[in-house]
This record gives structure tokens, sequence and C-alpha cells, in this order.
């Protein structure tokens, strides 16, 4: 992996990281303003590594997971850097996305952030987002999005989160906006349910103009525009009062969110069939869900 694309994909490696750290912080800082009788949540750090076929390093990453705070039931924030050569059932599939050149070479390098957030409040929406850059010797893009997940809606914090994702993405070109949303829209619909998993967001997969940094500099400004987009709606939602009913509704939601994660999201397939750590890609599910 020596060859070819190294200042870019160090370049990007560093965002993802410094993103992660960004965002860590910020949700410690909701724990530690938030009353309550426990502790205020602290994320537990450890690396994930991982192994080509051979025994041979294929990179790794950081998984940050909170467990039991007073804002958050649940929230983690990966980031990972993997490398290698794809198996046979990934180059089909890369080839059947318009890679090319997989067969003959199907080295592979990928960087990213990945973030769920499942809270304790049901007023509190839960949350999505991730950013990511895919290079091989013949291809190279980026890839992700954020998206709100609640399960008791406000319309006001629906528009906010939007608002402020148009915000970010505007100064990249007016047009950004309107196909992330509805890439989003798209990406996330549950078609044995007949519905969309949350109220949206934007989303993006192979996105490549050719001009790395003007594509690097938009991933940057949807991975800035996540803490903007969505503290605020904590921030509005975290004291409100609920009850049995309400609880029940979150549960329920949940299982609508880990059946599309396990049935039809890419990055989870495409990090369990790599050989990623499996704690870290089932990170997104969330600690209780209700099926009914």
């Amino acid at each position: 992996m020596s060859d070819g694309f190294e200042a870019e994909k160090n370049t990007a490696s560093a965002w993802f990281r410094t993103l992660r750290d960004d965002i860590v912080a910020a949700f410690e800082g909701l724990e530690d303003s938030q009353a309550g009788d426990g502790p205020a949540g602290r994320f537990e750090v450890s690396e994930t590594t991982r192994t080509s076929d051979d025994g041979s390093d294929a990179g790794g990453g950081v998984m940050s997971v909170m467990r039991g705070g007073r804002v958050f039931e649940k929230v983690g924030v990966n980031i990972s850097t993997v490398y290698g050569q794809l198996g046979d059932a990934a180059q089909k599939a890369m080839a059947a996305r318009g890679v090319p050149g997989m067969a003959e070479d199907p080295r592979f390098w990928a960087s990213g952030i990945s973030l769920v957030a499942h809270m304790q409040n049901p007023h509190a929406p839960a949350v999505h987002m991730n950013t990511r850059m895919f290079w091989t010797p013949h291809a190279w893009w980026f890839g992700g999005g954020s998206d709100l997940n609640p399960c008791i809606e406000y319309a006001e914090d629906t528009a906010h989160f939007h608002a402020t994702q148009k915000a970010h993405l505007d100064p990249h070109g007016e047009d950004h906006y309107p196909k992330l949303k509805a890439w989003a829209d798209e990406y996330f619909y549950i078609p044995h349910r007949n519905r969309a998993r949350g109220v949206g967001g934007i989303f993006m997969d192979d996105y490549c103009t050719g001009d790395w940094c003007k594509d690097f500099e938009l991933t940057q400004d949807i991975g800035r525009a996540f803490l903007p987009a969505y503290v605020p709606l904590v921030e509005k939602r975290r004291n409100m009062p609920w009850n049995d009913a309400d609880k029940d509704t979150q549960l329920i939601h949940r299982g609508l969110y880990a059946e599309y994660n396990l049935v039809y999201d890419r990055g989870t397939k495409f990090g369990l069939t790599t050989g990623h750590d499996a704690n870290a890609v089932l990170m997104s599910l969330p600690p209780l869900a209700k099926w009914v």
C-alpha cells in the first residue's frame, strides 16, 4: 500500500480522528452539564485491530463507547483505517458498482468515522453519522452523511437538523443539499416495513468528481455540520418528562433501527465481510429494543 495517494490518505485519516475528538468532547460536555444522581458518562476507549488471512497487519482503529450516561444510554464514536486485499465477494461487489480492475489488483484502503447515539430520554432523538474515504489502485471516492432518528418526532427539530446541513452544503453549490437529501431518503428506506428509518438527513456514496481536494472539503463540511445540527436538539429535549408509553415507543423504534442496520446497511456488511472487529462494526445496535 505504499504507492499512490499516501498524502491524501494520511490527510483524510487525520481529519476523521480530529472530528472524532471534537464529538467525544462535545458529548462528554453534555453529560457534565446534565443534572443526575449517577456520574456523568464517559467514553470507554479501546484499540481495534484487523489482520489479513496470512496474519499480516491490515489496519484497525479506535472504538469509543459510552454506556449508561445521564443523557446517552449508549453512544459509539468509532474511527478506523483498514487496508489489504478484498475477497472474492467484495471484489464482485465493487466491480458491480463500477470500480475497474478489481480482479487484477484487489488492494484497497479505507478510513472513516462512524457514530450512533441512543438516548435515555425518548424525546431526545437518536442519530447516526459517518463519513469515509475509500481507495483502490484504480479509483477513490468519499461517502457518508448524517440522519436523525427520533422515536417521537418534532417538526421544528427536523427543520433545524436539515437547515443546518443545508447551510454547510450550500457553499459547495446549492444543488448539493437537495441531491444528498434525496439520496438519504432513498438509502435509509426500509422496504420490508414500507417506511423510512427516521426523518432523513444527507447521504452520498461513491462520490468522486475527480478533484480530491474539492471532494474532501465537501466531506469535511458534512462532518462539521453534525454537532450544530444535533446538539441543540439534545439540549432542548433531554429534560422533558416522559412516561412508560414514551419508553415503549422508543424501544419499538430501536427495533426498526436494528433491522435496518443488520439487513441493509452497506457499512455493516463491509465491516463484517472484511474481518474488522465485530464489536466495533455492531456498536450501532441499541442496548435495548423491542418487537411487537
